[in-house]
């Protein structure tokens, strides 16, 4: 039989992949002590200081020979415990301890030459960890070696971080290194690494910042500055040194991360030994077809703590990742998640570039199956509403598991796809018991043991009762557990949606508890975010939400969620259990006037419309302008100071932000509906979230007309029409576009007729009816053009200049292009300025002028590289390679055309590769 231990987290045993119970704390330490030295005498004099340190009971030593015999017992005569010379022996194979593997892993990626190879087995060695090492144990020996092993893990991760920088993977770094930067602020080494990684992603500015920051930090609470290699990063950095730039893009694409999207597993985890066992053995039953469990049951039930218990469990068996969703089937005041939403999610944790990702949702769904097939993967679909749901988001191939949690029993699952079926009840009377043990503490639960009896039954053994009325023990030290189970005994009250027949396991009872503990501020605040729409709100939204000031509003948040109503999930951002949701919003209604709930909403909408309003004009400073009215009396948008802010902020909130926009519809507050849309679009359209803007145009649509607004009708035409334009639907798209143009005309608004004829200039173009198409383009100039705004202006003309250089028309293109890149140029717009440079150099390239066409591709390539926009780089690299051949330069044009392929590789652009790889097949042959 095989047995294996964990200490990268909890203290586990497991004989052939079943957990065995290694008894109390002090027996976990005693196990500890030996397993930390494996094969090594441990003398009964380092157990005892290991165990109990200086707080040794007077008969700690035949304390000790009674564990060791129960851990001799509880293994089963798997592992050897011997007397021998110098003290007890543990007899085993160190491989089969995680820490001891973690340790070899890192010694062999350290002396492995090959970087992909030992990035591999860093990535390996950092998937043992599962959360704090000797989890719940805490005796001096143990926060000594504890310590020492996460240092050793930030090492390892700090050396992993180097490889991937050396290897070019700068662009999968960021998320991880600002998280640890935010833990560890006065780490040099991290800093340096983010420096660099913030750098070779374009962001210099940034990364300055980040120095910056630091040195001022150093200074005030070391009274130090930095240290010479961060000194000179830092010059490095200041003066764009050659030497920082990444290594060249090699042929093949680039690896695509390892997807690691479990959230963290709960820390007091207990019992759930059969369901456990279950999920293990249908993960491996041999066979032609996928392991699918599904875990069901009432809500609170402990579904998703065990799967993610089980998932981080078993990490090591999925060594190509783990993919997570929470599906938020049954989540008040927000829609399920879509299949095509969260196919588009596992995309983004896959690797794959916004531009490589298909417009159509099927097309995404297949490259999704493409990409995880033949992988050991495992996909985690929490919190499932139904079947349907869930089919879509199934990978098509064996080597995947996939769990999935849900209040209901997905039959249709079950009988199509044979999912494993698990049913969840309320915990035993011993787990239960010892879930509070680990909250608690044994001594606190044995002196008042009928208390104790009270408090088990008022709560139903369920987990996340039993999880509330610990955190309010655990807050209150001092107060005998009888007064507390005398208090909860009052409480009959119910909440509908757990209502399970018997008076003892109401959760809304439990939740009242929790509530009536807090100060009135808190209970308010509670209340309104149960009715605030999105699956989490930031403290910036919650204090809108509350007319609250900022820092008055965290405190509260902070109090909420030490009382485990709330969870700050990420730095920031708050999230509830969607029963205490349903409670919170319950209670906002029963004890708020209707007016001040719709006033609470008005400012959390407003919050949103305003900011992402600034955070629009950031992303592009010469789109018109609308009208807006004032935000509400107390909301307080948040200030978003650069263009970096801004779309961090678009992608913290995106889900928000569409809830808010479902929010104002159903309120009908129309007026805030469209506008909520025109502040997305520009985010929607360069992040490819072309879908999801076409469907808030659509409600955006009927909002305008109950409305009545002209203007807005003439908008929401307007974008509808363009959304289908970009999506290839070029007849609906002029349809729209039309009727948009008759009510801008109808109205005499000159600056919407000329944008509108900018979309049907692409729409017609779609239609193949070159000629009414550049007839709207020129209109649309001598329309800026009147209204005097040269950019919008250069706008239309660039538009021409590209239409003709496809036709052929090389000289009236040029014309159009210059034009348009003076007006950039002047006006400082460096997209329009690229792509300007780049038309220009295709003009001039097939009109057989290779050296000018290859200036002008040079200057566009660099600005697209300064602005992030890889996919038309990836186009300029091609083009320029093309001038490279032409000028009889072959080699220069190999490299180049093998860098554009290592891009389109990479954004999974396979017609764009394979015709580069012609090239480059051809360019051997004549070459």
């Amino acid at each position: 039989m095989a047995v294996e231990f964990r200490l990268l987290g909890s203290i586990e045993a497991y004989v052939d992949g079943r957990p065995v119970d290694v008894g109390p704390a002090r027996q976990r330490s005693l196990l500890a002590a030996l397993l930390v030295e494996p094969d090594q005498p441990v003398s009964a004099d380092q157990m005892v200081e290991r165990v109990w340190g200086d707080r040794a009971p007077h008969q700690a030593k035949g304390t000790l020979r009674t564990y060791l015999s129960r851990l001799r017992a509880a293994l089963a005569g798997e592992v050897e415990i011997a007397r021998r010379a110098g003290g007890y022996v543990l007899a085993l194979d160190p491989e089969k301890v995680d820490l001891h593997r973690f340790h070899r892993l890192v010694a062999r990626a350290r002396s492995t030459p090959e970087g992909p190879a030992a990035i591999d087995l860093f990535d390996q060695a950092l998937a043992l960890w599962r959360g704090e090492p000797f989890a719940e144990l805490d005796t001096p020996w143990i926060r000594a070696v504890r310590t020492e092993v996460e240092n050793e893990r930030i090492r390892t991760e700090l050396d992993r971080t180097d490889l991937l920088l050396r290897h070019g993977r700068h662009h999968e770094l960021l998320a991880a290194l600002s998280t640890q930067a935010a833990e560890r602020p006065l780490d040099e080494r991290l800093a340096g690494q983010l420096m660099l990684a913030l750098y070779r992603n374009g962001r210099q500015a940034d990364a300055l910042d980040r120095y910056q920051n630091l040195r001022i930090r150093l200074a005030e609470e070391l009274g130090a500055d930095p240290s010479p290699p961060l000194r000179r990063l830092h010059q490095q950095i200041l003066t764009a040194d050659p030497a920082l730039a990444p290594p060249a893009i090699e042929l093949k694409a680039a690896s695509a991360p390892v997807p690691r999207q479990l959230p963290a597993p709960p820390k007091l985890f207990t019992g759930r030994a059969e369901e456990l066992r279950v999920l293990t053995a249908a993960s491996r039953d041999p066979g032609d077809t996928m392991g699918i469990s599904a875990i069901a049951g009432t809500g609170g039930i402990g579904k998703t703590w065990l799967a993610l218990h089980w998932a981080h469990q078993q990490a090591d068996r999925f060594p190509d990742g783990q993919l997570y969703v929470n599906l938020r089937g049954f989540a008040p005041g927000t829609q399920p998640v879509s299949p095509a939403v969260a196919v588009r999610g596992f995309l983004d944790a896959l690797g794959v570039a916004a531009a490589a990702i298909p417009a159509d949702p099927d097309a995404q769904a297949a490259l999704y199956r493409s990409l995880v097939a033949g992988k050991r993967m495992l996909v985690v679909l929490d919190n499932a509403a139904t079947s349907s749901q869930v089919i879509p988001l199934l990978p098509g191939d064996s080597t995947c598991t996939v769990l999935i949690t849900s209040r209901n029993k997905l039959t249709t699952l079950v009988a199509s796809h044979g999912a494993r079926l698990i049913l969840l009840d309320v915990l035993s009377q011993d787990e239960a018991r010892d879930l509070l043990v680990r909250h608690l503490g044994a001594d606190r639960l044995t002196a008042e043991p009928e208390a104790v009896e009270d408090l088990l039954r008022v709560c139903g053994n369920l987990p996340l009762a039993l999880g509330i009325v610990a955190a309010r023990v655990a807050a209150h030290p001092g107060l005998p557990l009888s007064v507390l189970a005398e208090e909860l005994a009052d409480h009959s009250s119910w909440l509908d949606a757990l209502d399970t027949g018997e008076a003892d396991l109401s959760v809304r009872a439990v939740f009242s508890w929790s509530y009536d503990a807090l100060d009135p501020d808190a209970a308010a605040l509670l209340a309104l975010l149960g009715l605030a729409p999105g699956p989490d709100i930031s403290l910036a939204a919650a204090a809108s939400l509350a007319a609250l000031p900022l820092g008055r509003a965290g405190t509260i948040l902070r109090k909420l969620d030490a009382a485990h109503l709330i969870q700050q999930h990420l730095p920031g951002r708050y999230r509830m259990h969607d029963l205490i949701r349903a409670f919170a919003a319950e209670r906002a209604r029963a004890g708020m006037a209707e007016d001040a709930r719709a006033a609470a909403l008005r400012r959390l909408v407003d919050f949103y419309l305003h900011t992402a309003k600034a955070g629009d004009r950031l992303l592009q400073r010469h789109r018109e302008r609308i009208d807006f009215d004032e935000p509400a009396a107390g909301c307080r948008p948040e200030p978003l100071p650069d263009l970096a802010s801004a779309l961090s902020w678009f992608e913290a909130e995106h889900a928000c932000l569409l809830a808010a926009h479902r929010l104002a519809d159903d309120q009908r507050w129309y007026a805030s509906v469209w506008r909520l849309a025109w502040t997305l679009r520009t985010f929607h359209r360069r992040g490819g979230r072309l879908h999801e803007d076409l469907a808030l145009w659509q409600v955006s649509l009927a909002a305008a007309e109950r409305l009545g607004d002209v203007a807005a009708r003439t908008q929401a035409h307007r974008f509808l029409g363009n959304n289908l334009c970009e999506l290839g639907r070029h007849d609906e798209s002029r349809h729209h576009l039309e009727l948009a143009l008759a009510l801008a005309e109808e109205t005499a608004d000159t600056m919407a007729e000329a944008h509108i004829r900018i979309g049907l200039g692409w729409a017609e173009k779609g239609r193949g009816a070159d000629r009414r198409a550049v007839d709207h383009l020129t209109r649309a100039a001598r329309l800026y053009r009147a209204l005097g705004n040269p950019v919008w202006e250069a706008d239309a003309l660039a538009t021409i200049g590209w239409f003709h250089a496809e036709s052929g028309r090389h000289d009236e293109a040029v014309t159009k292009c210059e034009t348009a890149l003076g007006i950039y140029r002047e006006h400082d717009d460096p997209e329009g300025e690229a792509d300007m440079l780049s038309s220009l150099g295709y003009v001039a390239h097939n009109s057989g002028r290779h050296i000018e066409a290859l200036t002008h591709y040079e200057q566009a390539r660099v600005l697209f590289q300064s602005l992030g926009y890889s996919y038309s780089e990836a186009d300029t690299l091609d083009r320029i390679g093309h001038a490279q051949a032409a000028l009889g330069r072959p080699d220069q044009a190999r490299l180049t055309w093998r860098q554009a392929l290592g891009l389109y590789l990479a954004q999974q652009r396979g017609a764009d590769a394979e015709r580069v790889r012609g090239q480059l097949a051809a360019l051997n042959v004549h070459g």
